[in-house]
């Protein structure tokens, strides 16, 4: 990854491939044109202070995401400077939005992919800024290229290797806010691209055995107990779910368990991930298509696995256990049928009417596993429903509570770390639709809300008077089209960043 550093450094003296700076769209008051923003003071000195003119000259507006190059002033030691846009310049003695910067870092740093070092002079006016910066860039120089022959050399000619090293400029290297801040900034960034990396790993090279696997070698590195349930264990404890989605599978199912714990904690927090390596649908084949990004299907338990890690990396002052529930949904003669039941870790049984709804039945005996611990809240986090993607699009995720004040919390924190997120209701009507002749209750109701009535079928297995919250990540987990911002193509490690926040906010006794 992209080493991260504070600098005090003046931007002409310092040797670098790239001078990174922001600039804006003028206010009207400021006749609306094109603003140099703050940090770059003396990138613009050099220029005379008609930096802003030659950009606008170059075409540059100012807008998210636009990247402008141009030669370094006389006397500077880094040969190029590159303005990135940072969107509208906020009103006066008002700081630039956090998330404009975040995007703007992870724009210049997939732009200088190649470079051995760049220097940022973005706005930076407090330690936040920094930590923000510092993960946009962290974020946006991630490369998936562990099977391409130019992961093997950084110097083949099928690609360039991702930024090595990345100065914050104005930052204080002394300042324990700007210390703490760039680490949290890697040690959360770190573990958001390496949910990444398990996403865009392909499913004959990740299926749930080398998935928990990965899981056990990250506890042991950074002291979390683990515990896997492989098929003797899950026939065992009457884990019927996860059996029933493994079962045309020749590669078993597992439970994985991950916990943090801390001698400080007041609160505990259990976080639950669907983890899917593969979904074909099973019996229920998906349709021609649909198949190709199905290893995607594992992102849920990706995000719950990183978050995991990421708290015990802080030192975070909260419980935290992590529950991946891993299985293979494939067709096959001993595959889960439409019509069978399946008797659930819980005891309910479920009539499964479709088998590629098979992520609701998962989680459900992990969310039960969850809640025989009784923690103070239970986040739940799948690539669940194509219904979550026709409602809110592909750039954002649904969360559905049993509380509405939790639901607010977790929102809260999405939005607040740059996840966008919306709140979605659990219409009581909806649940009668998976009444069942044959079972305590069916796998599929309604066609018409089926994000929905897939969040219904998913508190049917909370414990009672336990706090819980589902995030449906299906739109924004895997980004089919092109990169933006600091979000790349394939895995962009949705959700990660929230369940970081939530324990932070915990830990803090401000989750509510």
């Amino acid at each position: 990854m992209t080493a991260l550093t504070l600098s005090t450094a003046a931007a002409p003296g310092l040797r670098a491939d790239a001078i990174v700076i922001g600039v804006a769209k003028g206010t009207a008051s400021r006749s609306g044109g094109l603003v140099v923003a703050p940090g770059a003071e003396a990138v613009d000195k050099a220029y005379d202070g008609r930096l802003a003119g030659v950009l606008e000259t170059l075409g540059a507006t100012g807008a998210e995401g636009e990247v402008t190059k141009l030669p370094a002033p006389s006397g500077f030691k880094a040969p190029v400077v590159v303005a990135v846009g940072l969107g509208a310049e906020p009103e006066k003695d008002a700081d630039f939005d956090a998330e404009a910067l975040r995007r703007a870092a992870g724009v210049a740093a997939r732009a200088l992919a190649g470079a051995k070092k760049a220097a940022f002079a973005l706005p930076l006016a407090e330690a936040a800024a920094a930590g923000v910066i510092g993960e946009g860039l962290l974020l946006g120089a991630y490369a998936f290229d562990a099977y391409k022959e130019s992961g093997k050399d950084a110097k083949a000619k099928n690609g360039k290797a991702p930024l090595a090293e990345a100065a914050l400029l104005g930052g204080k290297p002394r300042d324990k806010a700007y210390k703490a801040a760039i680490e949290r900034a890697a040690a959360v960034a770190e573990e958001l691209n390496r949910a990444r990396d398990l996403v865009n790993t392909p499913p004959n090279d990740l299926n749930p055995e080398a998935f928990a696997a990965v899981a056990q070698a990250a506890a042991k590195e950074h002291g979390i107990k683990v515990q896997v349930l492989d098929e003797k264990a899950l026939t065992k404890g009457g884990y019927g779910g996860i059996l029933g989605v493994g079962a045309g599978s020749a590669s078993g199912p597992r439970l994985v368990k991950l916990s943090y714990t801390s001698s400080k904690a007041t609160k505990s927090l259990a976080f639950v991930g669907k983890g899917i390596t593969y979904d074909s649908g099973g019996i229920s084949l998906k349709p021609a298509g649909h198949n190709e990004t199905m290893k995607c299907d594992m992102a849920g338990a990706a995000a719950v696995f990183a978050a995991v890690v990421a708290a015990a990396r802080l030192g975070l002052e909260v419980n935290v256990t992590g529950w991946l529930a891993l299985a293979e949904n494939m067709p096959s003669g001993s595959a889960t049928r439409p019509g069978d039941v399946l008797r659930m870790y819980s005891g309910k049984t479920v009539e499964v009417l479709n088998t590629d709804a098979e992520g609701r039945l998962v989680l459900a005996d992990a969310l039960w596993a969850a809640s025989q611990e009784k923690p103070d809240a239970i986040i739940d986090v799948a690539t669940l429903t194509g219904a979550m993607m026709l409602a809110l699009g592909n750039r954002t995720y649904g969360v559905m509570a049993n509380d509405d004040a939790f639901r607010a919390a977790v929102h809260e924190a999405a939005e607040e770390v740059g996840e966008p997120a919306w709140p979605m209701p659990l219409p009581e009507h909806l649940r009668k639709g998976m009444d069942s002749a044959t079972a305590d209750i069916a796998n599929m109701g309604e066609r018409m809300g089926g994000g929905l009535v897939a969040g219904l079928f998913l508190r049917e297995f909370v414990g009672e008077g336990i706090t819980w919250a589902h995030l449906d990540i299906a739109g924004p987990a895997f980004n089919e089209g092109g990169p933006f911002g600091y979000t790349p193509k394939g895995g962009t490690g949705t959700a990660v960043r929230t369940l970081v926040r939530v324990a932070e906010l915990a830990a803090a006794g401000d989750l509510g």
